[in-house]
């Protein structure tokens, strides 16, 4: 099993960036995908980046070309590099994490998610 912890959130004003955190607790056999998804004032939750175990990454086309998401296996951390940052990005940011363990059970897990609220 493992755990994931979420910092990186905060304030800031349009056209600012900030920089999501996602540390990974814990020992993962067969990754799957890690990403980040976010639940936005009356909207559901939708997912914003993702990043499977061969490196690929794919972006929700709202945040296409301001967001990056990357991944440090030294650090068992993944991140979200998030730029020109709008009032429609303000929204709670989850990190999920989908792997198999070495028997080849699935297992999803989330972070306790962060904050990130954008100011015009």
């Amino acid at each position: 099993q493992v755990d994931l912890v979420e910092s990186g959130g905060g304030l800031v004003q349009a056209g600012e960036s900030l920089r999501l955190s996602c540390a990974v607790s814990g020992n993962i056999f067969n990754l799957n995908a890690m990403g980040w998804h976010r639940t936005a004032p009356r909207k559901q939750r939708e997912a914003v980046a993702i990043i499977a175990g061969n490196g690929a990454s794919k972006y929700a086309d709202s945040v296409k070309g301001r967001f990056t998401i990357s991944r440090d296996n030294a650090k068992n951390s993944v991140y979200l590099q998030m730029n020109s940052l709008t009032p429609e990005d303000t929204a709670f940011y989850e990190c999920y994490i989908d792997y198999r363990d070495a028997d080849g059970i699935e297992y999803e897990y989330w972070g306790q998610g962060t904050q990130v609220t954008v100011s015009s």
